[in-house]
């Protein structure tokens, strides 16, 4: 068999300490998983069963990379999430062992065009244009969780130019990490490779041209990103 047109490179990220790579297959994102956050999108946060949206593997970005900023947006944001890296697939993955089946963790980034997601909430439509465009997936080197453990609380923050834009901790997600992948593995079949962005707290707002993010997570390095001129 010959394909008939080349295959295009694995999306992979950095491990951290490493030269190794850690391959993508799928990124999955959880929407709304802080009250504050919902609440600031006009949003009930009372605990309604988690949704979910995906980027596609080939959108992901490293640390210290600069990014056009994206085409078709005047409101282009920022969102920081914990990144769980997916070891061991599984479908109905019970909760008691859902963090059985995760390698690792990284700090994230979920770039998003308001504006565009906006206009699809409005008419009903899928969200894609304002979170599954190129480059929207800044995700940081993986740590295998054999040297950080795993992450049920811990701070998480994020800066524009030096300036704290979001500061919460990862115990105010409405939806644990256990309870995020027994759920999702209920309706997908989770396979190694797969990512999933857990949520961005409160304090999401716009960058513009020039501007250098930084993504902080307690017991993870930072992870820092600037933005280009336009694309």
């Amino acid at each position: 068999m010959a394909y008939v047109i080349d295959p295009q490179p694995q999306p992979s990220v950095p491990v951290a300490g490493t030269e190794d790579r850690f391959p993508v297959r799928r990124i999955f994102c959880v929407g709304r998983n802080y009250a504050a956050h919902a609440r600031e999108m006009g949003k009930d946060p009372d605990r309604e069963p988690p949704f979910f949206f995906t980027k596609p593997a080939d959108a992901v970005i490293e640390n210290g990379a600069t990014i056009p900023y994206p085409p078709e947006t005047e409101n282009f944001h920022y969102e920081a999430e914990l990144v769980v890296a997916i070891g061991r697939g599984g479908v109905n993955i019970p909760e008691s062992e859902a963090l059985d089946h995760v390698w690792g963790y990284a700090a994230g980034n979920d770039l998003t065009r308001r504006d565009l997601q906006q206009t699809a909430k409005d008419m009903g439509r899928p969200w894609d244009w304002g979170k599954a465009f190129d480059n929207s997936a800044v995700i940081g080197p993986i740590h295998p969780v054999s040297a950080t453990g795993h992450f049920p609380d811990g701070a998480i923050r994020l800066s524009v130019n030096g300036t704290v834009k979001q500061d919460a901790d990862l115990s105010e997600m409405i939806w644990s990490t256990p309870e995020v992948i027994a759920i999702l593995s209920r309706t997908m079949t989770l396979k190694p490779g797969d990512l999933i962005m857990t949520g961005t707290p409160a304090g999401v707002g716009a960058l513009r041209p020039g501007d250098t993010v930084t993504v902080s997570i307690a017991g993870l390095p930072d992870l820092t990103t600037t933005i280009g001129d336009r694309a």
